[in-house]
C-alpha cells in the first residue's frame, strides 16, 4: 500500500460504481475506471510498476520510462512521469487514435508510432522496441506490460478489493476485458480467493490470436485482444472467455451512449456487449460487474459514434 501525500497519484482508484439498467432480473453494475485522473484502468498497474520500480532501485531520479502501449498505458505512464519527473518515451501501433497520441505528447512523452503490420519477433514490431532503445538509454526502466507479473498483482492489490468491498461481498459474475490480461487475471484472482463460486468472464476480441487458436486475422479494436501467450495471463482464475466482433462492440457503443448514458472506449463496448447478451443466463439475486477500462473521447476521431 503506498503512502498518502495527497498528490494526484493519490485519486488512482476508488473509482464509483453504478447500476445499468439492462434487461434482467440480476444486478448489473459498471466499474467506471475511466474516471481515474490519467483516464483508465491503466492508471492503477502503471504506478504500481513505477514506485516497485523505485523501491527496487531500478528507476532512478531523473531517469526515463519506455514502454510499448495501445494508449492508455502511455497515457498512465506519461502523467505519472510528468509528476514524479521521469522523461517518458511510448512505443505504439498505428491503430491507436489520434486522441491518445496527442494525450501523450501533451503529457510530454516522446511518441514513436510503429507499423501494425509488421510481424511480433521482428526487432522494429512496437512490442520490441523498448527493450532495444533500453540498452542505449542509461537509467531507464521498461514496466513491459505483456510480461511483467506486476501487472496483474496491481489489480488483485487494488481493483479486486474495492470491487468486493462495493458489492458487500455478493458479487457472483465479473466481466473483464482480455488485452495483456493483467485486469481480469489479477481482480479475479483476489475475487476467487474471497469466493471460489464468483464467475470470472474474459472478453476477447473474436479474431485475435487466442480466440482463433493460433490464427489472427486484423480487426480494429484497440487495448483488447489476447494476441500472444504471456505470464500475466492466468487462464486458472477464468472461467469463460467470451468473444466479440469489432462491429458488434461498435454498434454496442452507439447504444451505451445515447441509451445509457455511458460514453465507453471500444473494450467497453465489447464488454457492454458481451454483457447484455450474459444476462439472460443470469438469476435473480446475481451481481455482475463489468469493468469499463475508458473513456470513448479518447476514440472520437475514429467515427465509432
Amino acid at each position: 500500500m503506498r503512502k498518502q501525500t495527497n498528490d494526484l497519484l493519490d485519486a488512482i482508484g476508488n473509482t464509483p460504481m453504478v447500476k445499468v439498467p439492462f434487461d434482467t432480473k440480476a444486478k448489473i453494475f459498471a466499474k467506471l475506471e475511466y474516471l481515474n485522473p490519467g483516464g483508465s484502468v491503466k492508471d492503477r498497474p502503471a504506478l504500481f510498476m513505477v514506485e516497485e520500480a523505485e523501491r527496487k532501485g531500478l528507476l532512478k531520479p531523473g531517469g526515463t520510462i519506455i514502454e510499448a502501449s495501445s494508449g492508455n498505458q502511455g497515457i498512465a505512464l506519461a502523467m505519472i512521469g510528468a509528476v514524479k519527473g521521469y522523461k517518458v518515451i511510448i512505443a505504439a501501433s498505428d491503430k491507436v487514435s489520434e486522441e491518445k497520441i496527442k494525450t501523450l505528447r501533451a503529457y510530454g512523452a516522446e511518441v514513436m508510432i510503429c507499423d501494425s503490420s509488421i510481424p511480433l519477433h521482428d526487432p522494429k514490431n512496437y512490442h520490441n522496441v523498448p527493450e532495444n532503445m533500453a540498452k542505449n538509454i542509461p537509467n531507464s526502466f521498461v514496466p513491459n506490460q505483456y510480461y511483467n507479473l506486476s501487472n496483474p498483482k496491481s489489480y488483485y492489490f487494488s481493483l479486486g478489493p474495492e470491487i468486493w468491498k462495493q458489492t458487500k461481498g455478493k458479487i457472483t459474475h465479473l466481466f473483464a476485458p482480455a488485452g495483456t490480461g493483467g485486469t481480469v487475471s489479477g481482480t479475479g484472482k483476489f475475487l476467487k480467493e474471497q469466493n471460489p463460486k464468483i464467475k470470472i468472464i474474459a472478453v476477447d476480441v473474436n479474431n485475435s490470436s487466442h480466440s482463433t487458436k493460433g490464427n489472427p486475422k486484423p480487426y480494429k479494436l484497440e487495448g483488447i485482444g489476447i494476441d500472444f501467450e504471456t505470464p500475466v495471463l492466468d487462464e486458472s482464475v477464468i472461467d469463460e472467455f467470451l468473444p466479440v466482433s469489432d462491429e458488434q462492440s461498435f454498434t454496442m457503443l452507439k447504444k451505451m451512449a445515447s441509451q445509457y448514458g455511458l460514453l465507453l472506449g471500444g473494450s467497453g463496448g465489447s464488454i457492454a456487449y458481451a454483457v447484455k447478451n450474459y444476462a439472460k443466463k443470469l438469476k435473480k439475486g446475481d451481481v455482475a460487474v463489468m469493468i469499463l477500462s475508458d473513456s470513448g473521447r479518447a476514440y472520437l476521431s475514429k467515427n465509432y459514434f
